[in-house]
């Protein structure tokens, strides 16, 4: 279905965006990485799916980086045709005691990039009449929790910046869609789970179990593969009217 398009997917070296790299990938998409830590191992894994893969560690929380970035893509494959922002970052905190360089930062990257991707790649999407932008958002872009400020400004503000850019595309081929998940099982999440373990004494089993039944009212984890699913389906031409939404993907986490 994506043959002949690129897709640049933001802090795609593991996580929800390699999940959603190798899925795009599936479907005959170029893709360009952008993160940090190893590069060779997921380039590795896109390219034995049979497409070309480049890689790119623009740091998202610089817009001269970013700049960078964007042209990179350009220069290897044209254009971008699909875009999904992706890269972020986690701080917790009491808003009283929240380090002002750690919100900056949360904000900068969790929020601001896409603003800078986006600004960068609309005008070749409104030349060829053809693109989608995907943000990844978070259950925390739709409802808040404590000790979160940063993080819960940040995904609010990637749900109404991708309403404002559909509204702004709404009479082109390009889109513009956010994805909400609930708990996914990254790297990051794991890491929440073991400390949790560690600090309460009791097993990773039951710390996951805990954490999933504070928020997630099907106790499960949403997966990448789930994930990867629905961004190949907001490429598809079935999707050319789903412009605006911010689609959950949290077993049932905002319908409380």
């Amino acid at each position: 279905m994506l043959k002949g398009k690129t897709a640049l997917v933001t802090g795609s070296t593991s996580g929800i965006g390699l999940g959603i790299a190798k899925a795009l990938a599936q479907q005959g998409a170029n893709i360009v990485l952008n993160g940090f830590g190893d590069a060779e191992g997921p380039k590795a894994e896109i390219a034995a799916l049979g497409v070309e893969v480049e890689y790119h560690g623009a740091d998202m929380s610089k817009p001269s980086d970013i700049e960078d970035m964007m042209k990179f893509s350009a220069s290897k494959f044209g254009r971008v045709d699909v875009l999904v922002n992706n890269a972020g970052i986690q701080h917790v905190a009491k808003v009283e005691d929240f380090p002002v360089e750690r919100w900056d930062a949360v904000i900068a990257i969790n929020l601001t990039s896409a603003f800078h991707t986006t600004r960068l790649a609309v005008p070749d999407m409104r030349k060829t009449n053809w693109g989608r932008i995907i943000n990844i958002a978070s259950a925390h872009g739709l409802v808040a929790s404590a000790q979160k400020s940063a993080y819960v400004a940040a995904k609010h503000g990637i749900v109404g910046l991708t309403k404002s850019v559909a509204l702004e595309t709404a009479t082109t081929g390009v889109t513009c869609n956010a994805i909400c998940p609930g708990w996914v099982l990254t790297p990051l999440v794991q890491k929440q789970i073991d400390d949790r373990s560690s600090r309460e004494g009791i097993s990773i089993e039951q710390a996951q179990k805990d954490l999933l039944g504070e928020k997630q009212p099907s106790l499960q984890f949403t997966t990448v593969e789930q994930l990867g699913g629905l961004a190949v389906f907001l490429c598809s031409p079935t999707a050319d009217q789903v412009r605006g939404v911010a689609w959950q993907v949290d077993g049932g986490w905002t319908a409380q």
